[in-house]
């Protein structure tokens, strides 16, 4: 499989693109005005403790207050559950939950608390913070609160486990620190390990000594920038090139490369070719099409795509594509393609929380668990952690991505200013009947001998045309006179009646 990754730099944006064989799979967008907090760490202080929602406000000097729940706050003797798994690896058998303190044994109103976001503002809410703090590096996450050693999921060969274990055990006993080791050390020789274990160290010494000295709501500690955190977690052996449209970036992007991925730095080139470069690889015409409902299989079939507050739902249907067999072979064909399909937008337009998949009904119960192998497997390359569910009795897939930043879609979107994201529009004939009630109820209330009706061209057309004879009988039932005027500032769904 050919992968490259591009980065693309303009003076207040950054773009990281992911492609395979040709096709876009994953977008990261940094904007200078607004990056992303997730792995910051900050001095914060206990705005307001919960009880009822074993949880407290904290103000880290974000502009909204930050959500830690009890659940996230590191107590004494409880090790952090974070050794084991790795974004995007199978899930693990679930463990009973720990007993959790109330969480006013754990928090008080003003304590100061060094916490880490796990999650950015998303909507309306604000940030998650864990007290749990974790620092990843090339080969490595640093957990200094803990002394556990996990190796990643994602890791297979039992006798590779073993000796990273077994590797990582010794180097952290001089530091006495708990650490998850990362897919990408697979293969790799003690000495790298060990360079990772310093550099983490020396990190967690300048962490020390800024929330030390640091005030309250600053940050104690940030991640690094978009680029160099792309070849830092992205960035493998059977990734080809690096291409980077800015020299500068290049430049400390190979500085970077040289010092944390020895041999890797040689994939790192600056592009400079005439057509922008994610022209050239059809980037921005994919981006262009994430932002649509929906989404052409090439079978002729397509999937539709609804993003709501409360979950995402895909769609598949058959559409122009009729088979070469019967029925159900056409159903089964479309829902391995669309199984395939469903990865690559999850993935691509970053959709997380509750997902629910509706394939089209298929009566074989081994289509049944070919379609679900499919999307199962496609989900391995996806960096998010994902966790799948049979089919249920309506024949639909549940699923669940884990959501850190916000969707593709919100990123680049805002919401429609006429319909306030409802994505329908009341008709011209219903607010026409509007605007005679509002007539009525405004003659009733005040005591006026004309009215001014001030609404949308479309509205106002379809009044005076259309609706000629009812405005006439309007006029002699209340004895006033109506004049009407288009205003093409008005939405479609704004009037004003004004008496005169």
């Amino acid at each position: 499989m050919s992968e490259e990754i591009l980065v693309n730099v303009t003076p207040r944006e950054t773009r990281v693109a992911v492609v395979e064989n040709g096709m876009l799979q994953e977008l990261h967008i940094e904007r200078g005005w607004s990056r992303g907090v997730v792995g910051n760490i900050y001095k914060g202080k206990v705005q307001r403790v919960m009880p009822g929602m074993q949880a407290a406000f904290v103000d880290v000097g974000l502009e909204r207050a930050a959500f830690l729940h009890a659940n996230d706050v590191l107590r004494p003797g409880r090790a952090v559950d974070l050794a084991v798994e790795e974004p995007g690896a199978p899930p693990l058998p679930p463990s009973p939950p720990p007993s959790t303190p109330p969480i006013g044994e754990l928090l008080r109103d003003g304590q100061e608390v060094v916490v880490q976001v796990v999650k950015d503002p998303i909507g309306t809410k604000g940030a998650r913070l864990t007290t749990q703090i974790s620092i990843p590096s090339r080969y490595l996450v640093l957990l200094p609160q803990s002394k556990v050693i996990g190796v990643s999921a994602r890791i297979e060969d039992e006798a590779e486990r073993a000796r990273l274990k077994a590797l990582v055990g010794e180097l952290a006993l001089a530091g006495g620190h708990g650490y998850i080791v990362r897919t990408n050390a697979e293969g790799q020789p003690a000495e790298a390990l060990a360079e990772d274990v310093a550099y983490l160290a020396r990190v967690w010494a300048l962490v020390e000594r800024n929330a030390a000295a640091a005030r309250v709501g600053s940050c104690i500690y940030e991640d690094l920038t978009l680029p160099m955190r792309a070849v830092r977690d992205l960035m493998r052996r059977d990734v080809e090139k690096v291409k980077v449209d800015s020299r500068e970036t290049c430049e400390r992007l190979k500085v970077f490369a040289a010092q944390y991925m020895p041999g890797l730095d040689e994939k790192i080139e600056h592009y400079t070719g005439v057509r922008p470069v994610f022209d050239l690889y059809g980037v921005e015409d994919e981006i262009g099409r994430a932002l649509e409902k929906e989404v052409p299989l090439k079978s002729g079939g397509y999937l539709v795509i609804d993003q709501t507050e409360a979950m995402t739902t895909v769609d598949v249907n058959t559409g122009s594509f009729l088979g070469q067999r019967n029925l159900e072979e056409t159903v089964y064909r479309t829902n391995l393609e669309a199984a395939q399909a469903v990865a690559r937008q999850l993935r691509l337009r970053n959709l997380g929380g509750i997902i629910i998949i509706d394939f089209i009904d298929m009566t074989d119960p081994e289509h049944r668990r070919q379609v679900l192998r499919t999307l199962e497997k496609s989900l391995l390359r996806d960096h998010a952690k994902t966790t799948v569910y049979d089919f249920s009795p309506l024949g639909l897939v549940e699923m669940t991505r884990k959501r850190t930043v916000e969707s593709l879609e919100r990123q680049l979107s805002e919401t429609c200013h006429e319909c306030g994201g409802r994505g329908m529009l009341k008709t011209a004939e219903t607010v026409t009947y509007e605007v005679f009630r509002e007539v009525v109820r405004a003659v009733r209330q005040f005591d006026a001998e004309r009215l001014l009706v001030i609404a949308s061209p479309k509205v106002v057309a379809r009044i005076t045309e259309e609706e000629s004879a009812a405005v006439a009988e309007l006029e002699e039932f209340l004895g006033k006179s109506i004049r009407f005027q288009a205003d093409a500032q008005y939405l479609q769904e704004q009037f004003d009646v004004v008496l005169l």
